[in-house]
Order: structure tokens, then sequence, then C-alpha cells
């Protein structure tokens, strides 16, 4: 037994209601640095992980295009989920942006690159060619969407021709359309378009549910389409699904591969 005295301990001293508060609040800051943490990791895995995997997985599937197309497939086998069947050119993003267009507009498809809508038209067609792609990771192929201005190129390469697609005019440009941009040479063969596509314009915002944009003639299901145009859609704004960017662009020339011609759409400011 110890006969050494030990000190008497009474109770601790009552919490203070300002420490409380103190608590409190620290708890609440470390619960959201820790929340923005986690969003700063989704961002990071969103925009640079998955662009490095969706990558890798582009250029498998443009090699293999490639070889179907050398090897004479390309022109008689029917379009497969998944499957690489043209490619697409933007001049104005720059002489390396080229993608490979894969049918299907699944998500584990457009993690590979844009993705044709199944049941629009193919490139060159008559109708409209539908094309979905993300703005943000997984190769963001569209990206830059937003910055197209009309009469911007939309180069379709597929294994027989070459296609080009140019932006129709933007909302408000169509007044003074032919004494303005319309004289300038990259605009040749753009116009707004006149009759059942008088509403169809370069560029405009939509819901998700406004799937009418694809039709052959957009807006208007069910109408017998007169034009050949393209439909390029993504996500609106970066990082949020909440609407859809739409761009309608329309056929102005095409080159036969066979004639050995490559597109003087494909430089810049062309």
């Amino acid at each position: 037994m110890s006969h050494v005295l030990s000190p008497v301990r009474g109770s601790p001293p009552p919490r203070r209601r300002g420490d409380r508060v103190r608590t409190t609040v620290r708890g609440l800051g470390e619960l959201l640095l820790t929340a923005g943490l986690v969003v700063l990791l989704f961002v990071f895995y969103e925009a640079y992980v998955t662009d490095w995997t969706s990558a890798q997985k582009q250029r498998q599937a443009t090699a293999k295009l490639d070889d179907t197309w050398r090897n004479g497939r390309g022109l008689v086998d029917r379009p497969v989920k998944g499957a690489g069947m043209a490619k697409m050119y933007v001049p104005a993003f720059g002489p390396d942006f080229m993608f490979t267009v894969l049918e299907g507009t699944d998500q584990d498809v457009l993690a590979v690159g844009p993705g044709h809508y199944p049941g629009t038209a193919s490139p060159g067609q008559l109708g409209n060619f539908g094309v979905a792609g993300h703005r943000v990771g997984k190769g963001s192929p569209f990206n830059s969407l937003d910055l197209l201005s009309s009469c911007d190129a939309i180069v379709i390469e597929t294994a027989d021709h070459w296609y080009v697609y140019r932006v129709l005019p933007l909302q408000g440009e169509s007044d003074g359309w032919a004494a303005g941009k319309g004289t300038q040479p990259q605009c040749r063969g753009v116009a707004p378009l006149p009759g059942r596509y008088a509403n169809v314009v370069g560029k405009t915002i939509v819901l998700p549910n406004q799937v009418d944009v694809i039709a052959p003639v957009p807006g208007q299901p069910g109408r017998a389409p007169v034009n050949r145009l393209i439909t390029l859609t993504t996500c609106n704004p970066q990082f949020s699904a909440r609407e859809r960017l739409i761009v309608h662009g329309v056929l102005v020339t095409s080159y036969r591969k066979a004639d050995g011609q490559r597109p003087v759409e494909l430089t810049a400011g062309a």
C-alpha cells in the first residue's frame, strides 16, 4: 500500500457555449475540407485519368479501322456497335484534332470516342448524321464545341470519301447573311436553310430529353429530309449533364478518295 498522498480530482469544469461552437465549426470545416478533396480527386480522375485510358482505346480503334479500310471491308460491312465507322476532323481545333467515330452512343462506346447515333444518317447521306461525344474526360472530343463559329469545317473521312460539312449560321446571323459573313470564302455553300429547316441554326442549347435535334429534319420528327446535315451533341455546361450543347452543320462538298485529293478544308482557316 502506498502512503503517498494523491491529489483529490474534482469534476471537470463545464464546457462553455463558445467552446461548443468552436468545436462544431472545426468539425464542419474538416468535413468541408474532406468533401473538397474528394471533389478535386473526382475532377482529376474525370479530366485526366479517363483521358489517358480513353486515348489508348481510341488509338486501338483507329488502328482497327485503318486495317479494315486497307483490307477493303469498310465498304461492305454493316456498322457494328463499338466499331469504328468514320474519322472526324475539326481544323478549327488544330491540325492534330482527329477522332475515330464509333457506332453507338452507350457509355462504354463514348469512353473510346465520339459515337454515331444509331438510326441517323451515315456520312454524306440525305438526312442527319448524328454524333455524340464527351466534353470533359474520356478523351474530351467535344470539349471546345462551344467555340465553333458559323462556317467552321467538320470533315468526315470514310472508307471511300471525304465529306466536308460546315456549321450553319448562328442565332441572329441570318439577317444580312448574303451581304455579310456569307460573302467570306469559307462560307461558300453555307446559308440559312429555308422551309422546314428555317429554325435550324448552327449552335443551340436544349434539354436532355429534346432528342428531336437528331431527327432527319432537326426539331421535326417524321418530316422527310431534303438536306444533308451533321449534328454534334455534348453535355452543357462543363462538368454537368443539365443541358445539351448542339451544333448543326450542312454538307457543302465531298471528295472521292480514289481521286487522291485530300480536302483543302483540313487546313485551319480554310
